[in-house]
């Protein structure tokens, strides 16, 4: 049997984006037919609680190649990307925010690293963040890499794929997000950096502050150190399996 060709599912996690997501999906029309692999997007809508939902299922029931996840509340953006895993069966999984401060396009400099890396994470050039972003931003990246020596430059980069086999084994909690690449690396897996291009905000606001933005991080390194000590990991050398015995006959 041939084996099934490379496919991506690339993960929108959406929370309160109403005035985002038209242009977002013309953005992403133009990613899909580049794209060198089967690609469809898997929204999930962290409980929105403005008109988001509604664009989505507008979007799905007339374009294809989109589907969604609805959460029955706000849950938070590890717990949305996790849901999105859970249900994506594909090769490959993606990952982009749907504010529009990342482009779709850049997932095309990406495939050129697969299957070599386990993992390609953006960092984000030239940030058209305001100054209290940029800097919390650095002090929390430069803390997460003297703490864990994971050698990430941006982890906080919303735009990445990962091989599916490693994502599905990913441990999750609340604020893995922000270690994704050192939760790659951890099971062995090989991590690429490439620069992307970033943007600023389209429309809407952050849904982070100088305080989430720092203690959180800041935080959940402290966890992290503590599950990478107590982390199993394992590889088989040799198997072999038996037939099984029925009613006394092998």
């Amino acid at each position: 049997m041939a084996p099934t060709a490379p496919s991506l599912t690339v993960i929108v996690p959406v929370y309160n984006e109403e005035g985002c997501l038209a242009r977002f999906c013309d953005a992403m029309d133009a990613f899909l037919q580049q794209s060198p692999m089967p690609t469809q997007v898997l929204f999930v809508n962290d409980g929105s609680t403005d008109s988001s939902l509604a664009q989505i299922r507008a979007i799905c029931y007339s374009k294809p190649g989109y589907s969604f996840l609805s959460l029955d509340r706000n849950r938070g953006l590890s717990t949305a990307i996790k849901a999105g895993i859970d249900h994506i069966q594909s090769t490959y999984i993606g990952y982009i925010d749907s504010d529009l401060q990342t482009s779709p396009l850049d997932f095309l400099l990406f495939f050129g690293f697969l299957p070599e890396y386990q993992m390609v994470n953006g960092i984000r050039a030239r940030r058209k963040d305001t100054f209290v972003k940029r800097l919390s931003s650095k002090i929390a990246n430069g803390f997460r890499r003297y703490m864990i020596n994971d050698g990430i430059q941006d982890t906080g980069c919303p735009l990445k794929i990962v091989d599916a086999a490693y994502a599905k084994r990913v441990p999750f909690f609340d604020g893995m997000h922000r270690f994704l690449p050192a939760l790659i690396q951890l099971q062995g897996g090989k991590v690429k950096q490439l620069p992307v291009q970033h943007f600023e905000r389209f429309a809407g606001y952050s849904k982070y502050h100088l305080f989430n933005r720092l203690w959180g991080p800041l935080n959940d390194t402290f966890a992290f150190r503590w599950m990478r000590k107590r982390y199993i990991n394992y590889q088989i050398a040799e198997q072999f399996e038996n037939q099984p015995v029925t009613n006394g006959r092998i």
